[in-house]
This record gives C-alpha cells, sequence and structure tokens, in this order.
C-alpha cells in the first residue's frame, strides 16, 4: 500500500518521504493525536516503505517485501501492543534483543510500538536507555494519543508528528470509498466522529445512528413534556453508553446554536433531523442553548473523573430541561 493510498495527512507524508529521499530518517518517531485518524495505518505503510525493494521513498505494495508487509508477516516489522493493561519490562526486552541483531530480511527493522503511553514505568527506563542508545538499523516508532503521560526523557528523543482530525469530506469519502456508505450517511458519521475514520466505521457498525435517534427522541420529549419527560432520559446502561449519548446531545445543541445563529443548515451535523434541531432552536435563546452546551460538557468531563453517572446525569438533565 503506497503514500498515496492514505486519505489526508500530507503534511505527515511529506516529512517522512523527505527523510527517505535524503536518508535522513530519525531512529525514533513519536506519531500522536486523536484515535482512529490514522497514525498506526502511516506508521505501517511507513515501514513497508523503508523496507521497500523497489522504491527508495514508497512501498510500491508489488515487491516481496511489501506483500510481506501486508500481509503481518515481514520479520523486519514488530508491533508492540499492552499485553493487558500496560505493555510491560518484557516486552522492551524482547524488543531489545532483536535490535542486537542485523534485520533478517529487510534495510531496517522497525518496530511500532502502539499505544505507547501505557508502558509501565519499568518498560519506559527499559526503552529510554534503547533511545539513548540508538542503532543505525533499529527505528522506533511510538504510537500515542496521549502523549503527556509519556516521561518528557523519552519524548525529547524522538522526532514529533501530530495527526489532527481529518476534515469532513476526506472521512466522508473514505467511508463511500471503502464501505460504500451513501454520501449522506458519510457525511453524518464523518461529522459526528469528529474527523476521526476508525470512530466514524466503529460507529457505523455499532448502529450509531440508531442509538442517535433514540437520544434525540429522549431530547425532544423533553423539549415537549417539560420536566415530566426527564423521566424518558435514557443513557444507556454503562458509562461508554452514556457518554456517546452525551456526545450526540452535544452535537444537537451546537447544531441549533448554528441554526439559530445563521439562519442555514449548511453547517449543520444532523441535517436529516432538521425536524428536531428546528424545534430545539425555536425553543431556544441563545444563551440557553450555550448554557446547555456548558452542562453537557461538565457532565461529559465528570463522567470520565469517574463521577456517580446516575447523580451527574440527573443535575445535567434539570439544568437542560425548558424553562
Amino acid at each position: 500500500m503506497p503514500f498515496q493510498d492514505i486519505y489526508g495527512h500530507d503534511k505527515q507524508i511529506r516529512v517522512l518521504r523527505s527523510a527517505m529521499e535524503k536518508k535522513r530518517v530519525a531512529h525514533a518517531y513519536l506519531f500522536y493525536g486523536p484515535g482512529g485518524t490514522g497514525k498506526r495505518t502511516l506508521a505501517e505503510i511507513f515501514a513497508s516503505a523503508i523496507n521497500c525493494e523497489a522504491s527508495d521513498d514508497d512501498a510500491c505494495g508489488s515487491c516481496l517485501s511489501c506483500r510481506k508487509a501486508a500481509r503481518g508477516t515481514h520479520p523486519d516489522i514488530v508491533t508492540v501492543k499492552p499485553q493487558g493493561t500496560f505493555i510491560r519490562i518484557a516486552e522492551i526486552r524482547a524488543l531489545q534483543d532483536k535490535m542486537s541483531f542485523r534485520p533478517l530480511e529487510g534495510k531496517q527493522r522497525v518496530f511500532i510500538l502502539d499505544e505507547a503511553e501505557k508502558m509501565n514505568p519499568a518498560a519506559a527506563n527499559a526503552l529510554l536507555k534503547t533511545l539513548e542508545e540508538p542503532s543505525p538499523l533499529n527505528i522506533l516508532i511510538l504510537i500515542t494519543t496521549r502523549p503527556r503521560h509519556l516521561p518528557v526523557t523519552i519524548l525529547s528523543r524522538c522526532q514529533r508528528l501530530r495527526f489532527g482530525p481529518l476534515p469532513i469530506s476526506v472521512v466522508s469519502q473514505y467511508l463511500h470509498d471503502n464501505i460504500g456508505l451513501d454520501p449522506l450517511t458519510a457525511r453524518l458519521l464523518a461529522a459526528s466522529s469528529g474527523g476521526s475514520p476508525g470512530l466514524a466505521m466503529e460507529m457505523n457498525r455499532k448502529t450509531y445512528l440508531v442509538t442517535r435517534d433514540e437520544a434525540l427522541a429522549n431530547l425532544f420529549s423533553l423539549y415537549q413534556k417539560g420536566l415530566i419527560g426527564l423521566l424518558t432520559m435514557d443513557f444507556g446502561k454503562d458509562r461508554e453508553d452514556a457518554s456517546q449519548r452525551l456526545d450526540i446531545l452535544k452535537i444537537c445543541f451546537r447544531d441549533a446554536l448554528t441554526l439559530k445563529e445563521t439562519g442555514s443548515d449548511g453547517l449543520v451535523v444532523y441535517r436529516d433531523r432538521m425536524d428536531i434541531i428546528e424545534i430545539i432552536a425555536g425553543a431556544s435563546s441563545v444563551s440557553t442553548l450555550l448554557k446547555s452546551i456548558q452542562a453537557v460538557e461538565a457532565a461529559s468531563r465528570a463522567l470520565e473523573r469517574n463521577a456517580n453517572k446516575q447523580l451527574t446525569l440527573e443535575a445535567m438533565m434539570f439544568k437542560l430541561a425548558p424553562k
């Protein structure tokens, strides 16, 4: 799979290709940013390109090395993932053992540390020793959504590439091309995912639209029935369900605010549910919508801090009920 098959991240690709062309590939990289934006995919293609037999700055996708990389059987492309909760020192020591030998088939051996922030302290200290004594035949790529959870001493020894959310149009095209979604559904999931193709794919598998319509129906009931509508509000069985439904409410209130301020649905995410968006926009002032967004965001943060789920959601719902 060549770089041209990646959706977005043109800047990151230019940096990596330039390093390969100039033969100045760093001994360690940090790919960081929101989950599901393509960090691991680009790391895998970069590893394949480094060892490609037909090109010096890309993966041809056809040579034996590229085919092995695509199948996940290349002996010189090694992925390290958490075993349970952590990446433990045993995994890092196994990595170091492999580094002491020359690559078996490829030009260089590439180690991809997925969820690198999950290294326990012993593992992080062991990895630091490796970074302090880099080998030209070994390249490390650390992937993380939480770079602040990594020791500063490790961060300072990596070349950092930040991955941001992709434009809605790019994610929509990805969903259309890869799973054949119709344009309206693809755009809806792309916008709801915050620019994350991975999250958009997960939303599609988990029938996100069904959950969304349930959450919007509950919110509609609250606006139609007032406080008595609180009795019908449903936030699912666990914190993950509640967090997803809170995200849905936040998007809904932002859509209503956008409609109220601009008078246009051009920037509305839930454009297919304008029936509810228009009712909420019409029944609310700008300040009320802003306070509703703040209430939902506060509830989301409280759940992330393991606050009592029921009390947190009940307090939020009373703030959302139309006065």
